[in-house]
């Protein structure tokens, strides 16, 4: 067990992240807090996922930021904080990681590349990771901005 690791108190972790979060909705409930990795890992349940997930995930990952803040000022030691709501971000990445097997394995049978719809770089980067071992296929990034895409072509 690392230094990092003998400082995080998950206890405390999870009554801070519910005290921040009850009061964005009082219905939140925290069900699970874990660390591996240097990241703090925080699930929740909420009644209205919607409204905390936001277009693009947008309000997700502006709650994650404020919360890390949070977490920061109690919580010493250097970390990642990554917050999931209803399970939303583990069946996302399970969802783009298909697709991303799907989209290269179509792509190395016609020989034609194939560019996927815009993403976040959170959501590209996981798609960059899942398809990195791959010899017959290369992804690369296009575009800026909320246009930015992977494109995946034959090698």
């Amino acid at each position: 067990m690392d230094e990092t690791n003998k400082r995080i108190d998950l206890k405390k972790i999870k009554a801070v992240a519910e005290g921040f979060l009850v009061k964005i909705a009082p219905e939140v409930s925290v069900n699970n807090v874990s660390f591996t990795e240097n990241t703090i890992m925080i699930g929740i349940k909420v009644d209205d996922p919607q409204m905390f997930i936001g277009q693009n995930m947008e309000t997700l990952l502006a709650i994650q930021h404020l919360l890390r803040v949070i977490l920061r000022k109690v919580v010493e030691g250097v970390y990642y904080v990554d917050l999931d709501i209803n399970s939303y971000k583990e069946k996302r990445r399970s969802y783009l990681k298909e697709m991303a097997v799907s989209t290269a394995n179509e792509v190395a049978l016609v020989r034609r590349e194939v560019a996927l719809c815009p993403m976040s770089a959170y959501e590209r980067r996981i798609v960059h990771m899942e398809l990195s071992e791959r010899r017959d296929i290369v992804t690369e990034s296009r575009g800026s901005g909320i246009d930015r895409r992977i494109v995946v072509k034959p090698a």
